[in-house]
């Protein structure tokens, strides 16, 4: 039986990788979906795998980095549904000048925006919906390196990221009493595009070894589906082959 039957899901950066997955488990339980992204033409496939198999998906691409388009989206949202239960908020991005070496004042503005700024948008227009039904989940993609400083994400992807945990905490702190419960989930490296912006190329045998964006998707259904009276607070998802880990073994040896 589809446990998501009746709800509405809004998942952003929805065209790839960790949101696409996100996306089709989430259809698979009969959710009806909003998909978000800055391009149209990645929304589109994802919609149309969704409607191929019978699902429902409203396409609406927004830059999240501008609060009015992420109020637009929350307006249609109002309009053709009247209600949201599920906030996967997912979209996120990194730079190659990461360093503070090659770091710019650009670079900050975007990560910041990209990453923290804009799951905050998507939070002030999905908590009204939730709060007005006494129920609804957010479940926030942030990274290990909301939680583990290293230099390899880089010095504001991973500022972004602990914000990002942060906020989820923050929310079932508030919004508990009000049948809101906030999840963070925290994966470690993930084959996804964004791996295409790391300064060192990964080979595909790297990228087999890591988690792959359907074992986050599998993840997000789990969360969304969880009785109204459980929260997951927050969850670490990592490759079994765990490079940090690896590099440790090895600088005993």
């Amino acid at each position: 039986m589809a446990r998501l039957q009746g709800k509405v899901a809004w998942v952003t950066g929805a065209g790839s990788g960790i949101g696409e997955a996100a996306a089709l488990k989430l259809a698979e339980e009969g959710a009806a979906l909003v998909l978000t992204g800055r391009r149209q033409a990645p929304l589109d496939a994802v919609a149309a795998k969704v409607r191929a198999a019978g699902g429902t998906a409203e396409v609406q691409p927004a830059d999240l980095m501008e609060a009015e388009a992420v109020k637009a989206v929350g307006g249609f949202i109002g309009q053709r549904f009247g209600r949201l239960d599920i906030l996967v908020n997912n979209a996120g991005l990194n730079i190659t000048p990461r360093r503070w070496a090659v770091l710019t004042t650009e670079g900050v503005d975007e990560l910041v925006r990209g990453n923290l700024a804009s799951a905050f948008y998507c939070v002030t227009v999905a908590l009204p919906f939730m709060r007005a039904q006494k129920d609804g989940v957010l479940i926030h993609t942030a990274s290990m390196a909301g939680r583990v400083v290293s230099p390899l994400s880089g010095a504001g992807y991973t500022a972004a990221k602990h914000g990002v945990v942060a906020m989820s905490h923050t929310i079932n702190m508030e919004e508990g009493v009000n049948g809101i419960r906030s999840c963070v989930v925290c994966p470690g490296e993930v084959a996804t595009p964004i791996l295409d912006k790391r300064p060192n190329p990964l080979s595909a045998e790297d990228r087999a070894r890591m988690v792959q964006s359907a074992d986050v998707g599998d993840l997000i259904r789990y969360v969304a589906c969880l009785p109204p009276h459980v929260v997951l607070n927050e969850v670490w998802i990592n490759p079994t082959w765990n490079r940090s880990y690896v590099a440790a073994m090895a600088a005993k040896l």
